[in-house]
C-alpha cells in the first residue's frame, strides 16, 4: 500500500508543484500528456486544428482538451509562444479582433502539415489513448469542483493560517482514505 506523506519545502512540495505525484507525472496540466506530446508535437497539431478553421488561442487549448477528454489542457504559456513561433515561421497569421488574435493557417502552414502527415496521425492516436474512460468522468468533474473551491477559498485576501492548515489536513485526511478503497 502506498502512503502519502507530507513534504515541505518552503511549504510545498516541489513536485506536487510541477504536476508530479509522488510516482512520477499525472493527469492534468502539464502532467501525463507530457510523454504523449514530443518536441514538436504541438505545433503539428496546433497547424491540424487551424488548418480545420480559425481559432483564438483558448479555442486551442480547450480543443485540446477535449480531444484528451479533460486529461490534458496546455496552458497559455505554452500555447501562445507556439502560435507566436508559428507566425514568425510563416505557418500562421493573426488578425486582430478587439483585444484578441485571430489565428488562421498559411500557405506555408498547410505544407508543413503535409509534411507531418504520417507524425499527426501518431500525435492524434496519443492523444485519443489518454482519453480517461467514462466512468472516470465524475472523479474528473468532482476534481475541477474542489480544485475550483480551493482557488476561490485560498484566493481571498486574507486566510487565517489556522484554516490554511485544515485545508491541508483535510485533503491529507481524503487522500489516505481513497487510497484505502
Amino acid at each position: 500500500m502506498r502512503h502519502f506523506h507530507q513534504h515541505r519545502h518552503g511549504g510545498e512540495c516541489r513536485r506536487f508543484v510541477r504536476g508530479e505525484g509522488p510516482h512520477g507525472r499525472g493527469f492534468g496540466r502539464g502532467g501525463r500528456l507530457g510523454r504523449f506530446l514530443e518536441h514538436g508535437d504541438l505545433r503539428v497539431l496546433v497547424l491540424h486544428l487551424l488548418n480545420q478553421q480559425p481559432r483564438h488561442g483558448y479555442d486551442l487549448i480547450k480543443e485540446i482538451e477535449g480531444l484528451t477528454g479533460g486529461a490534458y489542457a496546455p496552458s497559455p504559456g505554452v500555447i501562445y509562444p507556439t502560435l507566436t513561433m508559428l507566425e514568425e515561421l510563416g505557418q500562421a497569421e493573426a488578425a486582430a479582433e478587439g483585444a484578441k488574435k485571430l489565428y488562421s493557417i498559411t500557405a506555408a502552414g498547410r505544407e508543413a502539415l503535409a509534411q507531418n502527415g504520417a507524425g499527426l496521425a501518431a500525435i492524434m492516436a496519443r492523444l485519443q489513448a489518454a482519453t480517461p474512460r467514462a466512468a472516470a468522468l465524475p472523479v474528473m468533474r468532482a476534481m475541477e469542483n474542489l480544485k475550483t473551491a480551493l482557488r476561490l477559498k485560498l484566493g481571498s485576501e486574507t486566510v487565517p493560517p489556522e484554516t490554511v492548515r485544515q485545508i491541508a489536513d483535510l485533503l491529507d485526511q481524503t487522500a489516505r482514505r481513497i487510497e484505502d478503497l
